[in-house]
């Protein structure tokens, strides 16, 4: 029986990394080529530097190990996207059209195609908004994304290409910094709890949004491609929900731990962005179709983002002081 081998784009972003080391251990290390602009020096596996608005360099990589599945992560995200909105909708929707020809052409088994929360504009219902919402995202990065997703139904549609999508909400993780997206104040507000820093929020005290633990966001990734292909109902892309929120009571949920932890508000462009989007999801699809279930709430959440960024300062400490 063939294995699989599998093609991360975009494998140093904040998902990409995470998903290529748990691919890694799922398929085995030399089964998984990961992917980017540059090598981390640091990492481990088979790596190979592609510029994903370049068709051949993808199609080379196909070719050299049989690649038969393409996690497609790379795009320019919300908040950076608005600085220069044409680039954005440009690169987001070439390297897309790139990745679905050269599986089209090679006859690939699967794509993952990630969506966003950013699809969602102000005709959307606020709260537990629904699968088949009307989408008129009010970013660039929305645009593409809501853009990718009907022509990952097209490929699907047109050719049988197995393309399969995740509409993520904000993801919170401890493995990397954040990358530019309008929800990553709530990576970096656990860094500074850490650190014992005052953190300054740029959205609202009470701008509630969807978010989701790493751990979660991972796991409903490859839950979703490992899925038997006639369970997959939605050729566009499915609502994933993991626990709403609002700076406000993520600030609280750290002061249980951190009591003297400071936090004030100085809102700018994101809060504009973030207004237009949904204070929580109806994932229910995402349920029913391949027994989706988020496993962290909040409080679980902090506990261990604050657990594991001690471990990480502490040990880059330890490094210093042996340096030194």
């Amino acid at each position: 029986m063939k294995k699989d081998v599998i093609l991360i784009i975009g494998a140093n972003g904040q998902i990409g990394s995470v998903l290529t080391k748990t691919l890694q251990e799922k398929f085995g290390v030399s089964f998984v080529v990961a992917s980017d602009l540059r090598k981390d020096p640091n990492f481990e596996g088979v790596f190979e530097v592609i510029d994903a608005t370049d068709f051949e360099q993808i199609q080379s990589v196909v070719s050299k190990y049989g690649v038969n599945q393409i996690y497609h992560l790379a795009a320019i995200l919300s908040a950076k996207g608005e600085q220069a909105p044409l680039a954005t909708w440009d690169i987001n929707m070439k390297t897309l059209f790139n990745v679905l020809e050269v599986a089209r052409l090679n006859n690939l088994d699967k794509v993952f195609y990630p969506s966003s929360i950013a699809v969602f504009g102000d005709a959307a219902a606020m709260n537990n908004t629904p699968q088949d919402a009307f989408l008129n995202p009010a970013t660039v990065y929305g645009i593409s994304k809501s853009s990718g997703e009907n022509w990952a139904q097209y490929y699907f549609l047109r050719y049988g290409l197995d393309v399969r999508s995740l509409r993520y909400p904000g993801i919170i993780g401890y493995q990397s910094l954040p990358g530019g997206g309008t929800t990553d104040y709530a990576v970096d507000i656990y860094h500074k709890a850490v650190l014992n820093e005052e953190f300054t929020c740029f959205l609202n005290a009470d701008c509630e949004l969807p978010m989701i633990f790493m751990e979660d966001a991972i796991r409903a990734t490859i839950e979703l491609m490992d899925a038997p292909k006639e369970s997959i109902k939605i050729r566009t892309s499915y609502n994933l929900a993991g626990v709403s929120f609002s700076p406000a009571e993520v600030a609280r949920s750290i002061q249980k731990i951190y009591p003297d932890f400071s936090i004030k508000y100085e809102a700018d462009f994101r809060q504009d962005i973030a207004s237009k989007w949904p204070n929580s999801i109806d994932d229910s699809k995402a349920k029913a179709d391949w027994a989706w279930k988020p496993e962290y709430d909040l409080e679980t959440m902090t506990r261990t983002m604050i657990e594991k960024l001690k471990q990480q300062y502490k040990k880059k400490q330890v490094e210093l002081e042996n340096i030194g």
